[in-house]
């Protein structure tokens, strides 16, 4: 990245959680925006997720009040709960429409977007994007039994990030494992 550009992250929050899980880590966020606050002008980085609204407690929840309190613009809708066919309760929540209308609508105002996905649907995004003169990356991974990132999406980027590389950085062990760890090794992470 050259410094002089401004940046925009779009973080596809289920797509980077289903990725950091299946490499083995949780993802720091507040080393993530160091990261490339460090790199560039960083304008700004969206959060997206669905969220069940009848639970009375969301496990997301914590994390999206302090991204909202810590640097992040959190874009979140309800989720839609159906019932499929054989009669299991599933619940929907895709973000791809409003993470795509802000990126076109933010593109006027930066150099180069990062997109934390590995979702094909946003092929043709990053293609409209170039054609708009932006260059784009695309963090996911290739680490995984089967790649977390869609083929044509890898080949559209600009520059792809594997995830597992940027994780030597903003990664850190899930929290099962940081509270099994003793006291010794948490303090020197600090």
């Amino acid at each position: 990245m050259d410094p002089r550009e401004k940046i925009v992250l779009f973080i596809d929050g289920a797509n980077l959680y289903a990725a950091s899980r299946a490499i083995g880590i949780d993802i720091d966020y507040r080393r993530l925006l160091a990261e490339f606050q460090s790199k560039a002008y960083l304008l700004r980085a969206y959060y997206y997720t669905a969220l069940v609204e009848d639970q009375e407690y969301s496990s997301i929840r914590p994390l999206i009040d302090w991204l909202d309190y810590n640097g992040y613009t959190v874009v979140t809708k309800p989720a839609k709960e159906f019932t499929d066919a054989a009669g299991r309760r599933k619940i929907k929540g895709n973000m791809d429409i409003e993470l795509t209308v802000d990126a076109l609508e933010m593109a006027p105002f930066f150099d180069h977007m990062v997109l934390f996905s590995g979702d094909g649907d946003f092929t043709a995004l990053v293609a409209a994007l170039q054609r708009k003169g932006k260059r784009v990356t695309v963090v996911s991974t290739l680490t995984t039994q089967t790649p977390m990132i869609a083929d044509d999406l890898r080949r559209q980027a600009d520059f792809f990030l594997d995830l597992s590389e940027l994780a030597k950085t903003v990664g850190r062990p899930p929290a099962a494992q940081r509270e099994a760890a003793p006291a010794v090794a948490e303090s020197d992470e600090e």
